[in-house]
């Protein structure tokens, strides 16, 4: 089954469509390394499966959502979850992969805004606030993000909007799987205070049960409750926390890691293929795509490489370094297309390829015009202008000929009648 044969479900509407006051988005991945498999073995879609490893003393790594409605859950004995599902498909961790998989997501984030903060392979928080004239609303933002995620790594993800960093977290676990929810910042109390204590940032079992204990229920409970009550129950710094966060007050700002020194995509072919030429437009159409990012993000990188992964999964990966820093898709291509042909594959079936630039710096425009003796207007140009088109009227509405669709054969015209 394609991609483009998977129905998605709508994403919730949320308590409000004004996002005016909600710079905050957090973006998680569903069931991740489960996904990240179904993804590269659409057989398995819709199917119960477990990543983890086997034997008496595996654990799962993680389960598919038709996996846990048997009652199985990541960091559960195997044994345990095979008595639940005897059938079950059991896939073992591709950690590497995953790890690959999440620095494309991140570096997806990173050319929206700079201010990404990653919690785990898997989630991140960003700030959007000032990426809203190039990316239009956190609404916005947030549903392009959900479409590219799907449309490059064939998984999904739910996105919290919100005004501070608890709700957006909050929000996107309220919407799993595959959901929006924003959460406008005159309907952060009424989406808090009907939850339970358990769903408060810093509440583990143990806070949990004093609460009860206290007759507080749900984060409303706590908000009414005097800040006095809870600090003697509590101690001053979890009482004082937990007031602040019944009320929806989260001072915490959205704290960049330190950026990825690479950008790069990569496709899994619907099947394996064997052609050269189709080979070689995929990696045209991904150095288009990371030309893109590293020109939205102001990146330049000297080394190109790419990735290839054959039928029977092995995977290799080649690079090379050039001169001088680029950014053009072009030039990306350029290498990517010597180091495939070197590879001298001989119709080898493929699965994957993969285009990356590492090494990436901020583009000094100047600089690099001088050091490339570039012309005033070039490919870098003309690629600014495609990313303009694009912007505006949506990615593939401009792209090289090489990638257009062939056109149908007109029909020849039928042979002229006898003259009456």
């Amino acid at each position: 089954m394609s991609r483009s044969q998977i129905t998605r479900p709508r994403a919730p509407t949320g308590l409000g469509d004004d996002d005016a006051g909600c710079p905050i988005l957090h973006v998680d991945m569903d069931a991740f390394f489960a996904s990240v498999e179904v993804a590269r073995r659409p057989e398995l879609r819709g199917r119960p499966m477990i990543v983890g490893g086997a034997g008496s003393r595996g654990v799962v790594v993680a389960a598919t959502y038709e996996a846990r409605r048997y009652g199985i859950h990541s960091a559960m004995p195997m044994s345990r979850a095979l008595r639940l599902a005897p059938d079950i498909v059991i896939v073992p961790p591709d950690h590497a992969h995953y790890a690959e998989v999440s620095a494309s997501v991140m570096e997806m984030f990173a050319a929206i805004t700079p201010r990404v903060e990653p919690l785990s392979l898997d989630e991140a928080f960003l700030d959007v606030s000032g990426a809203r004239l190039t990316h239009g609303s956190p609404r916005r933002i947030a549903e392009t993000i959900r479409a590219q995620v799907f449309d490059e790594q064939g998984i999904t993800c739910s996105v919290g909007v919100a005004p501070t960093k608890f709700v957006a977290k909050l929000a996107s676990t309220q919407c799993k799987p595959d959901g929006l929810l924003v959460i406008p910042a005159d309907r952060v109390i009424s989406f808090l205070h009907p939850m339970p204590v358990g769903a408060l940032w810093g509440v583990g079992e143990r806070t949990e049960e004093q609460l009860h204990r206290l007759g507080l229920r749900t984060v409303g409970d706590i908000a009414h409750t005097p800040r006095a009550t809870l600090v003697r129950a509590l101690g001053q710094a979890a009482g004082s926390h937990l007031a602040e966060l019944a009320w929806g007050s989260d001072v915490r700002e959205v704290v960049p890691r330190e950026r990825d020194r690479s950008i790069g995509a990569e496709e899994t072919f619907a099947r394996d293929v064997d052609d050269p030429e189709v080979v070689l437009a995929e990696l045209l159409r991904l150095s288009e795509k990371v030309g893109a990012r590293m020109r939205r993000a102001g990146y330049s990188g000297a080394t190109v490489s790419i990735k290839v992964r054959f039928a029977d999964f092995s995977t290799i990966t080649r690079s090379r370094t050039r001169r001088v820093p680029t950014d053009v898709s072009r030039e990306i291509f350029h290498e990517a297309r010597a180091l495939y042909l070197g590879l001298r594959l001989d119709r080898a079936r493929i699965r994957l390829v993969g285009v990356r630039v590492e090494g990436v710096t901020d583009t000094d425009r100047v600089a690099t015009q001088l050091v490339l003796g570039a012309p005033e207007r070039g490919w870098r140009e003309a690629e600014e202008a495609v990313d303009r088109l694009a912007d505006r009227f949506g990615r593939g509405s401009v792209r090289p000929a090489r990638l257009l669709p062939p056109t149908p054969p007109t029909p020849a015209a039928p042979p002229p009648g006898p003259t009456p």
